[in-house]
């Protein structure tokens, strides 16, 4: 009993480590095509997704916006749950990508990401004082 809900703990945390991460990767791509035409800059709803796995749904999810669209693969893991970003600005060439907004996010995201895995190893950290007695 005390091995699944430790396992179920960890399995949170980590499902949401891998949420930021695929955010970050996301981010990093915008970043990487601000000078591309015609690039649309994408980004995860943490939100939403992290909802998702609260309510025990696992990996990420892709929305099928339209009827005539191909219903989403679920083993497409890393592009699950991406959506273009609402335009802040768009420029002559088509591209939406805003260096500030995805710098601010992106900073934001790794912040977050560090803090995770700082709190998942202060847990098990804890985990081994207790099991040591200390």
């Amino acid at each position: 009993m005390m091995t699944s809900r430790l396992d179920q703990h960890f399995d949170y945390r980590l499902q949401v480590m891998n949420l930021r991460a695929a955010r970050q990767q996301v981010l990093a791509t915008n970043i990487a095509n601000a000078d591309t035409p015609n690039y649309k800059a994408r980004d995860i709803d943490f939100r939403e997704q992290l909802r998702r796995i609260q309510s025990g749904e696992r990996g990420f999810s892709m929305a099928q916006t339209h009827g005539a669209h191909l219903a989403p693969a679920a083993a497409a893991a890393g592009a699950n749950g991406v959506r273009f970003r609402p335009v802040a600005q768009g420029s002559i060439d088509g591209n939406t990508v805003d260096m500030n907004i995805e710098m601010a996010r992106f900073t934001e995201n790794s912040i977050k990401y560090q803090a995770d895995v700082a709190f998942m190893q202060s847990r098990v950290s804890g985990l081994q004082r207790a099991i040591s007695g200390q």
